[in-house]
């Protein structure tokens, strides 16, 4: 759950949403980390958990409490207006950030991916966040033991799936290595309506929660595929056996399941929701049906992309591997750009792999998409001269 959902600053227009919201809502959790629990957690910041912010808000009606930040280098030192700390929404989404990052990290430790001499001060760090998830949790009435021991049992479930053989079968399903992902995801959606004093929410967000989870974990797992590959790493669909036609109608199973829980509660109704949250899913849809070559969604042509490559290949191979930072050049990288929130706003490296990454506030998927792709609305009645715009992340048929 790191990424998957990315609104894009220029649809917020068309559903009357000021796009400087989502940098209220960013600044907000990047200073409540700062705050609470020092400079190193602002680097456990992520683009999902900011959305959990935004959705607690959505539901209460208003916009909620605002303070005024302190000139910051990354605005241009211009003083901005952003959602207070002590915000609900802003709480759950900095334990959000710490549970997930504590973990994240604990991942690069274990898949080897850190220096040898950063290993130990990342498993510390990793500690001291799961700490402080707790602790946050608490002060907002959220109960994280079942999520961490979801977590503590990712591990295990991974050490025990196998790849079907056709004659040894599979010890573990996709479905089982993904639950971890899909409990912690279920939890904190559903407790933005818990905070939002809106009890009727709780299982709808509860189930797009569980779906988003599944969701970040299968296209994490499409992705990485290859590389997972070149390099002898366990993946979930070469574990199980799961090809990617079928990994990709699970994402699409997923995302329509989504819509469907947001349908039946009212959600979708809320502008705010469709852009944060069904939007960006579309365009997740989207760019991973075009990485695999695929004519995504109800489309009446197919796109560029899907005539450069055969179907369910990616276009190219995975590239080289970038060099990993040393440990003195890791620290500065921790240091210099995430301690102090500069990977917010600017193009960064990764202090783990090496890769070079987008600032956060840039990661738009909006790229080739249209402004009609409103699932179950007008897709398939504007652009193009078969009627459909081509490349947009709905699916016409529900």
């Amino acid at each position: 759950m790191f990424g998957v959902l990315k609104p894009c600053a220029h649809g917020a227009a068309k559903y009357g949403i000021d796009p400087g919201q989502w940098q209220a809502h960013m600044c907000g959790l990047c200073l409540g980390l700062r705050d609470g629990h020092g400079q190193v957690a602002r680097a456990a910041t992520n683009t999902d958990a900011i959305v959990l912010s935004v959705l607690t808000e959505a539901q209460t009606g208003d916009s909620g409490a605002r303070t005024t930040a302190g000139p910051c280098p990354l605005r241009g030192m211009r003083r901005a207006s952003v959602v207070a700390a002590n915000a609900p929404g802003v709480q759950l989404a900095a334990t959000a950030s710490l549970l997930l990052g504590a973990a994240k990290i604990r991942d690069h430790v274990d898949d080897g991916d850190a220096a040898a001499l950063a290993r130990l001060p990342m498993r510390r760090v990793s500690s001291t966040w799961a700490a402080r998830a707790q602790e946050q949790a608490a002060r907002i009435g959220l109960d994280v033991q079942p999520m961490l021991a979801a977590i503590a049992t990712q591990s295990a479930l991974e050490a025990k799936a196998v790849p079907d053989t056709g004659s040894l079968g599979t010890l573990i399903t996709l479905d089982d290595l993904t639950g971890p992902t899909q409990l912690c995801a279920a939890t904190l959606f559903g407790h933005t309506a818990t905070l939002a004093d809106r009890p009727e929410n709780v299982v709808a967000l509860q189930e797009i929660g569980r779906h988003i989870g599944r969701i970040a974990h299968l296209a994490d797992a499409i992705e990485d595929l290859e590389r997972d590959r070149a390099r002898g790493r366990f993946n979930p669909l070469d574990a199980t056996g799961t090809d990617m036609p079928r990994a990709y109608q699970l994402v699409r199973e997923s995302e329509a399941a989504i819509r469907h829980a947001a349908a039946e509660a009212e959600l979708d109704q809320l502008p705010t929701v469709r852009w944060a949250l069904l939007d960006p899913l579309s365009a997740l849809l989207r760019r991973l049906g075009q990485g695999l070559g695929l004519a995504v969604g109800h489309v009446c042509r197919i796109s560029p992309v899907a005539q450069q490559h055969s179907p369910y290949e990616f276009p190219s191979p995975p590239g080289r591997r970038p060099n990993r930072p040393g440990p003195l050049k890791a620290g500065g990288l921790i240091l210099g750009v995430y301690c102090t929130g500069m990977a917010c706003c600017v193009d960064h490296t990764s202090p783990c792999t090496g890769e070079e990454k987008e600032a956060w506030a840039k990661r738009c998927d909006c790229g080739s998409c249209c402004d009609c792709g409103e699932c179950c609305g007008n897709c398939c009645s504007c652009g193009g001269e078969d009627g459909c715009c081509g490349d947009c992340g709905c699916d016409c048929s529900c």
